[in-house]
């Protein structure tokens, strides 16, 4: 499965109609933002449909921005069940993004 671009009118939805949903929020002029892209991909890639990778970009959807209060990114937000249940702030590994996620998917 591939990444998933969300904007301010999509990121509830899919959060909603999903077990497990990821967010990234990222601008394409932050590089710790384009550092973690391909981790992202390789995850959504390993995960198959155990949960969905989302990515909003805060430039152009700053509303769900501001509700999600994200205040430096790259920020990642996990939710189970349309809940927040843990919150990523900067790069990090395959390893623990994978860890927690399927913490979830049992």
């Amino acid at each position: 499965m591939k990444t998933v671009q969300v904007t301010d009118s999509t990121l509830e939805s899919v959060i909603r109609d999903n077990k497990v949903v990821l967010v990234d929020f990222w601008a394409p002029w932050c590089g710790p933002c384009r550092m973690i892209a391909p981790v992202l991909d390789q995850l959504a890639d390993e995960l198959g449909n155990q949960a969905v990778i989302a990515k909003l970009n805060v430039d152009e959807n700053p509303q769900q921005a501001g509700e999600h209060q994200i205040q430096s990114i790259p920020t990642l937000k996990l939710f189970y069940h349309g809940k927040e249940v843990q919150t990523f702030v900067g790069v990090q590994s395959l390893s623990k993004l994978k860890s927690a996620i399927l913490s979830y998917t049992g």
